[in-house]
């Protein structure tokens, strides 16, 4: 009976084969992501709080070769007489600083940036298709001054506005950057160019022009507007949107930043006009100084200088003291890059400004006594002054940029950036005109030694004054430059 049962109640196995191939089977492996054709990670993590210098940086690159071409440094026309064509490009500027500050507060930064880059596109082409023609070029440097109005005070509060508090100094210095790469251009192809190609020195600078101003343009397109801009018109949702995008690199920094940003507006909405008027007179009076010593920097003199001591030191053997007369600004903005948001902006543009008070003032002793202008040795010096000063002029000029933007109110900010620009352009025609009209030969001495006295004394005051901005947010930058003094150098 057991047998029996043994037998007939057992279960019936299952098949081998399926056991085995169900117990060794193994896991399925992931599928891999096809990163080939998906790059939104990395568009992601661009700092786009970077593209509004970037794009402003080929624009003024075109500036600084008008502005160099101003400056003495244009062998088609004569800049040594106080003529239209010397001090139009800085009439130009006037006009569009004054077109900008006016109508800032209710126009989005990206339209001065293209309508900027296109009065650009348009002088650069009429250089190009007429370079001989003297009222041709007179009405486009007159429309890309037009442009550099348009493009300069807008920049300079849009960029404190959106760049990050660790990277405000290098994207503002873009702005002299921008300038020390024309101005370099424009040296080494004036000077140089026609004899190896035998082309006309406008024509050049029109093509460089319309590459440079094209690779702007193209880069308007990635610029994002500053959130400040839509706090102050209550547009909560598109201040929020525009903060998303600037920070898509570090989502997690959005809410902080636009909360500072929201107290760096109501700060400004709780003071009356009159009370925002006051506390803008002392960062007025630094800024102003500051500035003006960035348009003494390079100047109608200091060409004279350059081309007459290279005449005689190298006796019209060689002309490299100019092509490095050109090259030594850039490099000194490059080095200036290095500490703007390190070491800080105070020390290293003090430094900058102390060296070139000194070298102004070397410059004077040379000049002095008439007879050294023929002299062997001395102009061997003169010339060797002229490309250091350039250096540290370089050391000197890219703070000024990011202090701009800093140091005032919001209300009153367009309206106290535009009138320093103004009356930064209004010294290089003053200085233009002084030239021309200069009674005598010792103009030369009577002017690097004004300066340099003008210089030392700015950098004395500056020294106690200007406050150290490195890392700080803009509302607490502003504090700083409230103050009648601060010591504080690094």
């Amino acid at each position: 009976m057991s047998g029996i049962q043994t037998t007939t109640a057992g279960p019936v196995p299952d098949p081998p084969q399926e056991t085995i191939i169900f117990a060794t089977a193994p896991p399925p492996e992931p599928r891999k992501p096809a990163i080939t054709t998906n790059n939104r990670g990395y568009f992601t993590r661009i700092n786009k709080q970077n593209h509004a210098s970037y794009a402003v940086f080929f624009l003024l690159i075109y500036g600084g070769m008008d502005m160099a071409a101003s400056l003495g440094w244009s062998q088609p026309y004569s800049v040594l007489l106080f003529t239209e064509y010397s001090y139009c490009w800085f009439v130009g500027v006037i006009i569009g600083a004054v077109a900008a500050t006016a109508s800032m507060t209710f126009l989005p930064k990206l339209v001065y940036y293209v309508f900027g880059g296109l009065m650009q596109l348009t002088g650069s082409i009429i250089f190009t298709a007429a370079p001989g023609d003297y009222s041709a070029c007179l009405a486009a440097r007159y429309l890309a001054g037009l442009g550099i109005g348009f493009i300069t005070v807008p920049f300079l509060i849009h960029n404190a506005e959106v760049a990050s508090c660790n990277l405000r100094g290098v994207n503002g210095g873009m702005e002299q950057s921008g300038l020390a790469l024309g101005i370099f251009f424009q040296v080494i192809f004036t000077t140089e160019w026609t004899s190896i190609i035998s082309s006309n020195p406008n024509e050049i600078h029109g093509i460089l022009g319309i590459v440079f101003s094209l690779c702007g343009l193209a880069m308007t397109a990635l610029v994002i507007e500053s959130p400040i801009f839509y706090l102050r018109r209550n547009m909560q949702n598109r201040a929020l949107q525009s903060q998303e995008k600037l920070l898509s690199h570090n989502p997690g920094a959005v809410s902080a930043t636009l909360e500072e940003a929201r107290k760096y507006v109501a700060e400004s909405d709780n003071r009356t006009l009159g009370e925002e008027l006051v506390a803008s007179v002392m960062p007025f009076l630094k800024m102003l100084l500051f500035r003006c010593f960035v348009a003494f920097s390079f100047s109608l003199p200091l060409t004279m200088s350059i081309i007459s001591s290279t005449a005689v030191a190298e006796k019209g053997s060689s002309l490299w003291p100019i092509y490095l007369f050109g090259v030594l600004r850039g490099i000194g903005v490059m080095v200036a890059f290095l500490f703007l948001d390190t070491l800080g902006r105070k020390v290293v543009s003090m430094v900058g400004l102390l060296v070139m008070a000194g070298l102004m003032l070397g410059l004077a002793g040379l000049y002095a006594d008439v007879v050294n202008l023929i002299s062997f040795n001395e102009m061997t010096s003169a010339c060797n002054i002229g490309m250091a000063l350039q250096a540290f002029a370089g050391l000197f000029v890219c703070s000024s940029s990011a202090y701009m933007g800093e140091a005032f109110p919001m209300r009153v900010k367009s309206f106290m950036v535009g009138v320093i620009v103004i009356i930064e352009q209004i010294v290089h025609i003053v200085v233009i005109a002084c030239v021309s009209s200069a009674p005598s030969k010792d103009f030369m001495f009577q002017y690097f030694l004004a300066v340099g006295i003008i210089m030392l004394v700015g950098m004395i005051f500056l020294s106690v004054s200007m406050p150290e901005t490195k890392k700080m947010t803009l509302r607490k930058a502003g504090h700083r430059f409230q103050k009648w003094y601060d010591l504080q150098m690094y």
